[in-house]
């Protein structure tokens, strides 16, 4: 199958516009976020983001995500870290959902 031809199929199978293009998955069971990377003539579909819980996306928080996964976020946008970065820890245009008030932390 063609290059063209196998984007065109990954594209319509999970309904996203192009690639590199990150999309929120509601139904999906795991995941929160889907994403066809494409570097070169390399594809891959990456799932990224837990589901089932709330984040705290607080400047603490990104921050802690961004020094614990580093290494990861370097590899580049073929890895599931560099999308929930760019994605769901980007700050500011990035999502801002707060903790609940209970579990702000204090001080």
């Amino acid at each position: 199958m063609a290059h063209s031809e196998r984007k065109k199929n990954i594209l319509k199978r999970n309904r996203l516009q192009r690639t590199n293009k990150p999309k929120m998955t509601p139904n999906h069971p795991k995941k929160k976020a889907v994403v066809l990377a494409e570097q070169g003539h390399k594809l891959k579909l990456i799932r990224f983001g837990a589901k089932g819980y709330g984040h705290n996306y607080s400047p603490e928080a990104r921050k802690s995500f961004k020094a614990r996964h580093a290494a990861n976020i370097r590899r580049g946008r073929m890895s599931a870290a560099y999308w929930a970065d760019k994605f769901l820890w980007a700050g500011k245009g990035g999502k801002t959902r707060q903790p609940a008030k209970g579990q702000r932390r204090k001080g």
